[in-house]
């Protein structure tokens, strides 16, 4: 006689429980290599952006991007100061055309939210679209470290290295080139944390900055770090919020965002 044994009803609880601990094992595993792709992806962006801002200032006297309007005089003003430079560079990263959200080398695979700054008084509002998908940041996830003589009032003037000669910049390793437009606030897409592990500060308006968010940056002397930006979440006046891009950080940190 041929005989057919069957699983039991336990054997198929047990299978199937044994299958589900491993998927619990497996995801994170999964979501960390994810993680370290898309991270590995922003690098090669901030790489080649790093390197087209280079050439640019190689073929204009050595000095870093900035935007001049029809009467000649420097627009170190608004956001312009940090995204304009796209405009001035896409040649030399291969880009065509006006800024879209379809020019990859601009878009951090991580880029999923950002956040949007209110005039006049700093308020910062969280926006369910990567940066790289709205018009204020020129379809860019990446930001130029341009600097500004005033965003949106005289409290908020910005150090930076717009129209600087690079052979001026006296700590090339440590100042910032360009950086992941979340590295400004500061907040993080590849880790964004949460307030008690981040010391967030949660406006009313639903956004959430971070002490030590951890960014993708690129150096004037052309190397690209993962490092921690540092924020001061008190007010420099009653109602307005100095912003990561303001100030040099503390003693500890592997950034400057000056040229002195």
């Amino acid at each position: 006689m041929n005989s057919r044994r069957a699983f039991t009803l336990i054997e198929l609880l047990v299978a199937v429980a044994t299958i589900g601990i491993l998927a619990a094992l497996l995801l994170p595993a999964v979501g960390m290599v994810k993680s370290r792709a898309q991270r590995t992806a922003c690098l090669g962006n901030l790489g080649q952006i790093n390197l087209g801002t280079r050439m640019y200032c190689d073929d204009y006297e050595g000095r870093t991007p900035v935007i001049r309007l029809a009467s000649g005089n420097l627009y170190q003003h608004g956001l312009s100061a940090f995204f304009s430079y796209r405009r001035l560079i896409k040649s030399y990263v291969g880009v065509k055309g006006e800024p879209s959200p379809q020019d990859k080398i601009f878009a951090c695979p991580s880029d999923t939210f950002c956040y949007d700054v209110t005039t006049p008084s700093m308020s910062v509002t969280y926006v369910n679209q990567g940066a790289h998908t709205v018009t204020n940041t020129h379809y860019s996830s990446y930001a130029f470290n341009g600097g500004i003589s005033n965003i949106f009032g005289v409290y908020t003037n910005s150090i930076g290295i717009g129209n600087q000669k690079l052979t001026t910049i006296r700590d090339p390793v440590k100042t910032v080139m360009n950086a992941e437009v979340s590295a400004l606030f500061p907040y993080s897409w590849h880790e964004p944390g949460n307030a008690a592990s981040f010391g967030a500060v949660l406006f009313n308006n639903g956004a959430v900055l971070f002490d030590d968010a951890k960014n993708m940056v690129s150096f004037v002397d052309g190397h690209i770090g993962y490092i921690r930006i540092f924020w001061n979440p008190s007010p420099v006046q009653p109602g307005v919020w100095a912003l990561a891009l303001q100030y040099n950080p503390p003693p500890g940190y592997d950034y400057k965002w000056s040229g002195d």
